[in-house]
């Protein structure tokens, strides 16, 4: 409690120079799309008195369409070689679909490429060290964890945002106006419970009900796990939990009740919200509780056996796609607990993957190129766009890819029967409002990181305990 203490008094000295950044993240609507959350991330990329060639080559693609920066791509890279780098492995797929769209406008064109996907968070060092040469490696990445791309490569000047004409056209906005980061795609983390036993999940409290051991990746191996944590301070989520927590019977809530007013000083001292007590005992009680795993891959195969009776946990959606049905494992032993009718509160949380040039790309023409065609194309984003769980944050590509994929009927067969309701994809607009699903801010992240991520840091968790 000392540590703790002390913590809580450094970070409240420092309040002062930070909370006038702090809250300043307020979300915006562009048109339909997943991009709605990031549009007002409020980016501090750093102004050069002097524009580099890469400055300037993306103020000039902002303002072509599709097939003119094919052809300026093709011009540039034809025999060469691409090197990307990014958190999904899928931009190997999509890359020989690009170089065949290409093939179409010259049917001359070549290209080789070799796409790098870094473990264990490797990818910010890596980004980090090929920035300081004077024509980098690699010409683009696909990235996530919005607080570290925030504080680590766009406050740095290490990665470029470029904003595809056609992408903001489709999204109701112009490129230059747009700010903020381009999101590929928006993936969603939900809670799901294993449905075999007598547990019920009904309100996003009883994940962290006396009992209950979520299974869920650590946040500090995932650290966009640790970013919901973050979101869950601002105020908009906050006020849902305090929502949700009011659905509550008698009983949990006398549970609740002391914990939450033990929160309110520490909550004063970070300055949040009147709700932000409740936020915070939420977090304290997900973290000291939640049982750690490595991957969302063992979260899924654990939660779908029925040897997990009544165990729950918060996972990547799209895992459901590769159960393997068999006597003792099955889809309908899950149940994603925001489907169910009577469920309140939030339904698990929603993170972006970003598509940025580096700042001394080798190859900037064609990594436009490469983003807008996996941005405004379906062919392009079909390599992520084939799997539920996952949303283009452009609403004419969204729409296509429904049509096509069809994931709301997800759990159909062939016969039109619905044999696995858990599969049948709801979709972004269904999730981001009815599944009350927390989305990434990463202007909000980065401002708290401090204040908050330190009050975190000083929480027992569950394996720290064993």
């Amino acid at each position: 409690m000392k540590k703790r203490g002390l913590a809580l008094a450094v970070v409240s000295a420092m309040l002062v120079a930070t909370l006038g950044a702090c809250g300043s993240g307020t979300t915006k609507t562009t048109g339909d799309s997943a991009a709605a959350q990031s549009q007002d991330s409020g980016s501090k990329q750093a102004a050069n008195t002097e524009k580099s060639e890469v400055d300037n080559i993306i103020a000039q693609a902002q303002g072509m369409s599709l097939e003119e920066l094919a052809k300026k791509a093709i011009e540039e890279s034809n025999g060469k070689t691409f090197y990307g780098v990014g958190n999904s492995s899928r931009g190997k797929t999509a890359l020989p679909l690009f170089i065949s769209y290409l093939k179409t406008i010259d049917p001359n064109y070549n290209m080789e490429f070799e796409w790098q996907q870094p473990k264990n968070n490797k990818i910010f060092e890596q980004l980090s060290a090929d920035s300081l040469k004077p024509s980098g490696t690699f010409a683009m990445t696909l990235i996530q964890d919005g607080n570290q791309i925030q504080t680590k490569m766009v406050d740095t000047n290490i990665l470029k945002t470029f904003i595809p004409k056609d992408w903001a056209e489709a999204n109701g906005v112009s490129a230059d106006s747009y700010k903020g980061f381009l999101p590929l795609q928006t993936l969603n983390k939900v809670f799901m419970f294993n449905n075999t036993g007598d547990a019920k999940y009904t309100n996003c409290w009883d994940f962290v009900y006396e009992g209950s051991h979520p299974l869920f990746m650590d946040i500090d191996s995932e650290l966009v796990g640790k970013n919901f944590l973050y979101m869950l301070t601002k105020e908009e989520y906050a006020d849902k939990l305090k929502e949700a927590y009011d659905k509550l019977d008698a009983t949990k809530k006398a549970y609740f009740d002391p914990i939450i007013a033990g929160e309110e000083s520490d909550a004063k001292d970070l300055g949040l919200s009147e709700n932000g007590k409740y936020a915070l005992a939420w977090i304290k009680l997900w973290v000291e509780n939640y049982t750690e795993e490595t991957d969302d891959g063992p979260i899924c195969n654990t939660l779908v056996d029925t040897s997990a009776k009544d165990q729950s946990g918060l996972l990547v959606y799209s895992k459901l796609r590769s159960v393997e049905e068999s006597a003792n494992v099955s889809v309908n032993n899950i149940t994603v607990a925001a489907y169910q009718d009577d469920y309140t509160g939030i339904g698990g949380y929603g993170y972006n993957h970003y598509l940025f040039l580096t700042k001394n790309s080798p190859l900037p023409w064609t990594a436009c190129a490469f983003i807008a065609y996996i941005t405004c194309t379906e062919d392009g984003f079909s390599a992520w766009g084939k799997d539920m769980g996952g949303y283009s944050s452009n609403p004419k590509v969204m729409e296509a890819t429904e049509a096509k994929y069809q994931h709301q009927k997800g759990g159909y067969n062939e016969a039109g029967e619905d044999q696995f309701p858990a599969k049948d994809d709801r979709g972004y607009d269904w999730w981001t409002k009815d599944g009350e699903l927390v989305l990434e801010d990463p202007q909000y992240c980065a401002d708290v990181s401090f204040t908050v991520g330190n009050w975190i840091e000083m929480l027992s968790k569950a394996s720290d305990k064993n």
